[in-house]
Formats: structure tokens, sequence, C-alpha cells
């Protein structure tokens, strides 16, 4: 399993990078992983400035086990490439590109990566448009060097002239075919964010609908929101118990000659256990960041 691809995502907390405040908080807030912003929700005249202050908090550092991803602006946009030229150097954890629809999208990225110095920071994907969904598989094949999608469900819903609902119906195809493509080349995938900050009950249930249907965590806008999407992609510790009773189970059912096993009425084959070795595995990341993150207070 590469461990940069599935680590922990439990939380993916956007930071803009024109609020110092905003990004100095981060580094106390329980995100396994936060997304230092400079793209389109920062002002057009902040833009610069947004760059200075991740830089600055780069080279103080201070964020400890979170995950730092640096999300630049679209090398269509007069600031990508400066974005990029000003971060390389400093070496995020991970750089995420938006505005992909291609395999070509890609390659042009981590080009322009390496050219100012990136050539060992990971990348991620954001996949808001309708072209980047239909070419997902394409997109996530395109390069080693990807460890996440991420979704851009808000964009994507207004380009699909979709309405939001709790049920996320609009959106229940594009969420498929991402997971697909990513699953498929071993690779981390993100939901989306959950734009209305007042409706609880909707974003936790869209936090268990997107763990039940394979995603790694949710992005998200606010830090209140961290404790929700925690707990959902967060396993119980009785799911933990039924992991490591079908580990034990099938290992003893195959040293006595079978080849599967039957767990709690349920029929249990080799593909289950390497599925509870992955789900111990996270859960074991997840236990030693919470750690880590308490330890330094």
């Amino acid at each position: 399993m590469n461990s940069k691809a599935y680590r922990p995502r439990r939380s993916v907390l956007y930071v803009p990078g024109c609020n110092q405040r905003y990004l100095e908080k981060a580094k106390v807030l329980p995100a396994d992983a936060v997304i230092l912003d400079l793209g389109d929700p920062i002002l057009l005249d902040a833009k610069e400035e947004s760059r200075d202050n991740i830089v600055a908090m780069l080279k103080e550092g201070g964020y400890g086990s979170r995950e730092v991803i640096v999300r630049v602006n679209s090398l269509t946009s007069q600031w990508g490439e400066d974005d990029i030229k000003a971060i390389a150097p400093l070496n995020p954890d991970a750089m995420l590109f938006t505005n992909i629809q291609s395999r070509e999208d890609v390659l042009e990225c981590i080009d322009t990566l390496d050219a100012y110095g990136g050539k060992d920071i990971p990348i991620m994907l954001m996949i808001d448009n309708p072209m980047a969904v239909l070419n997902a598989k394409e997109i996530a094949s395109s390069s080693d060097r990807i460890i996440s999608l991420v979704m851009g469900t808000s964009e994507l819903t207004s380009h699909l002239y979709a309405k939001v609902t709790q049920s996320r119906v609009a959106l229940s195809t594009s969420l498929s075919m991402v997971i697909l493509a990513a699953r498929a080349y071993g690779i981390s995938v993100v939901d989306g964010v959950h734009s209305n900050l007042s409706d609880r009950d909707s974003f936790e249930f869209a936090c268990r609908m997107g763990r039940d249907m394979g995603f790694c965590g949710k992005s998200l806008v606010h830090p209140a929101q961290l404790p929700y999407a925690n707990d959902a992609y967060t396993p119980n510790s009785k799911e933990v118990e039924q992991a490591q009773e079908i580990i034990t189970a099938l290992e003893n059912a195959n040293a006595s000659g079978r080849g599967t096993v039957v767990v709690n009425d349920k029929l249990i084959e080799p593909h289950h256990v390497v599925a509870a070795k992955r789900f111990l595995q996270q859960y074991e990341m997840m236990v030693e960041i919470e750690k880590d993150q308490n330890e330094a207070g």
C-alpha cells in the first residue's frame, strides 16, 4: 500500500491564503490535512499577498502531523506559474491542481512543477468539471506522482445545471465514476465541500454517505465541520474488532484446509481479509495522527 496515497484524509480543511489568522489557527485544528489555498476563492487583488502569506507559513512550519497541501491557481491563469515557482522550493506535502480535463493537463502541471524544483512533490488533482469526470480514468492513470483526486462538487454542480439536495442525486454518477477511477489506480479520493454551514444535519449525512460510497474523507470550508467529518470517517471499536476477527478466522480456516469461513453469519473470502488489513492499517495511522496532535497540544 502506498502510504502517501492512503494516509488518512478524513478531514481536509481549506484555509484561505489571504487570512494570516486562519493560516496560523490551522496549526492546532484536528484536521488530517490542510489545503493552503491560493485558488478561485481568493480575490484577485489578494492573490500575491496570499502567495506571500503561504510562503511565510511553509518556511515557518508548525503544522505537525497534518498533511500540508497547497492549491495553486490554474496554469491558464496569470498567477498559476508564479504560484508554482514560489511554492515548489518549499516542498509542501502535496500540490493541488485545478482546471484539469485531460492527461495532457496533468503532464503540463508536472512539467511546470519539476521545472521549478518540485520533482519530489506528490500531486493531487481537483475533479470539478464534467470533462474531468468523463476523463477520470485517463487523468488518474496519467502519472504515479498522483496521490489523490479531490472532488470539486460545488463547481461541478454548477456545471451540471443541477440543484443541491440532501440525497446528492445529481452528483451520484459523477462521484461513483471518480471513485472507480481512483481505486482502479490505487490512489486516494476525497469528497467535495458542503457550503451550507448552518445545515449540520445535511453535512453529517453527506459525510456518512461519502464514507459508505468509498471516499477517504471530506474536504471542508470551516473548522466547525471538523468533528463531523472525523467522526464519520473514524472506525468505531466494533468495526475494528470485526476486522481483526475476519483476519484471524480466515487464517485459522486456511490452516485447517478450508478456503472460506463464516464470521457473524457472513461468508469470508480472501478479498475480505485484504480489505480488513487495509482498514486496520488506516485505523492505526489515524490513531497515530491523533496521538501526535494531542501531544502537540
